[in-house]
C-alpha cells in the first residue's frame, strides 16, 4: 500500500512542494553532487520564505582555524536590543551527513531568537565523505566551545546553553551532548533532538505497513551512515559519539525533547533512544506524531501538527530557561 495513504492531510501540501522541488526523492547514492545541488535549492526556497523581524540581527561569524583544523562558519541570529548576557541556542543541521548547509538552520535559530531572546548559532560543520567521523561533530564542537570561550564578546549567558538538531543534526547534537559530559566542557541545560539520526546499525522498515519511507528512505540512510563512518561502517568499533544509540551510559545528559513521526524510517531507534534516556534519569520530552513523515515540521511548517511540534520547542526551551532564572 502506498505510504502517502498515511500522510497527515494537512501535511501532503507540503510533501507535493518539496516533490515538486526534489522529485521523487534525493538519490544520494547515485549522485551525491546533484543530490546536494537539489538540496541547497530547497532549502534556499525555504529560507527566502521566512520573514526576519526588525527586532532580529542576522550575521555570520567564523571560528578561526587552529591546531591543524578549518575555521568553522556559523550564521547567527539574536535581538537586536537584549539586554544583559542572552542563552545560547546551537544548532546543527540535517542532511544525513551528505548534505546541507548552515542556513537550513534559520527557521529555528530565528524562532530562539525572536521568542527567547537567545543568541542563536547554525554551524557549518564539513559534510561527509569528503570529512568523515569524527571531523564534523569535532566541528561542531569546536563553534561550539568558540561561542563559550568568547561568551563577553558575544554577549552569552555560558550558563544557559541549549544545543539542538535535526535528522543527522540531531545525530550530531546527541553525539555533541556525549562529548561534551565526558569531556565536562560545559554544563548543558537541555538538549533539541528532532528525529535524530543516532543508529549506523538501522535497516528495518518504519512499520509494517510501510515498506520505505518518504524523504530519507533505507538506501540514502545507508549511504549517509557508510560516508559518515568510513572503514569503521559496518563493525562493531563504532564510536558512541558518532553513533549515539550505541551509548549504553545515557546518564549526565540534559534534559532532552525528542519528536518523530510515526512514518519516520528513525521512529525504533528515536523510541528506543528515549527509553535509554528516562532508563539514565533524564528528563525526556518525546512525542510521536502520526502522519508525518522526516522534516515534517519544516517542509510543512504551516501545518496544524508541524505549528504544535515547533510550539513544543518553545515551550521545552522556555520552561528550561526560566527554571534557570530561577
Amino acid at each position: 500500500m502506498a505510504i502517502s495513504k498515511y500522510v497527515d492531510p494537512d501535511l501532503r501540501p507540503g510533501l507535493a512542494r518539496l516533490k515538486a522541488l526534489v522529485g521523487e526523492g534525493l538519490d544520494v547514492a547515485k549522485d551525491l553532487a546533484a543530490s546536494r545541488e537539489s538540496s541547497n535549492a530547497r532549502d534556499e526556497t525555504l529560507v527566502e520564505a521566512l520573514q526576519i523581524p526588525q527586532t532580529v540581527h542576522q550575521d555570520s561569524l567564523t571560528c578561526p582555524a587552529g591546531e591543524g583544523h578549518p575555521s568553522v562558519d556559523m550564521r547567527v541570529m539574536h535581538p537586536r536590543d537584549a539586554s544583559g548576557p542572552r542563552p545560547l541556542f546551537y544548532w546543527m543541521h540535517g542532511g544525513g551527513y551528505v548534505l546541507g548547509t548552515a542556513k537550513q538552520g534559520d527557521l529555528f535559530t530565528l524562532m530562539a531568537a525572536e521568542h527567547l531572546g537567545c543568541f542563536a548559532a547554525s554551524v557549518e560543520y564539513r559534510l561527509a565523505p569528503e570529512a568523515a567521523y569524527p571531523e564534523p561533530l569535532e566541528d561542531c564542537y569546536r563553534g561550539l566551545k568558540y561561542l563559550l570561550d568568547h561568551a563577553d564578546d558575544f554577549n552569552i549567558d555560558p550558563t544557559r546553553v541549549i544545543i539542538g538538531g535535526v535528522s543527522a543534526g540531531g545525530g550530531l547534537a546527541a553525539g555533541l551532548g556525549l562529548l561534551v559530559r565526558d569531556r565536562a566542557a560545559v554544563s548543558l541545560l537541555g538538549q533539541v533532538l528532532l528525529y535524530p539520526m543516532l543508529d549506523d546499525r538501522n535497516v528495518a522498515p518504519a512499520s509494517e505497513a510501510v515498506a520505505d519511507t518518504l524523504v530519507w528512505s533505507r538506501k540514502a540512510n545507508a549511504f549517509g551512515w557508510q560516508s559518515y563512518l568510513g572503514a569503521a561502517y559496518g563493525s562493531d568499533e563504532v564510536p558512541i559519539y558518532a553513533a549515539p544509540a550505541r551509548a549504553q551510559d545515557l546518564s549526565g545528559l540534559p534534559p532532552t525533547y525528542l519528536p518523530v513521526g510515526d512514518l519516520d524510517l528513525f521512529l525504533q531507534e528515536n523510541l528506543d533512544y528515549a527509553q535509554k534516556l528516562t532508563r539514565a534519569g533524564v528528563p525526556t520530552h518525546f512525542h510521536i506524531y502520526p502522519g508525518a513523515f522526516h522534516g515534517f515540521n519544516g517542509f510543512a511548517a504551516e501545518a496544524p501538527v508541524s505549528q504544535n511540534c515547533n510550539a513544543e520547542i518553545l515551550s521545552f526551551m522556555r520552561k528550561l530557561l526560566s527554571e534557570a532564572n530561577q
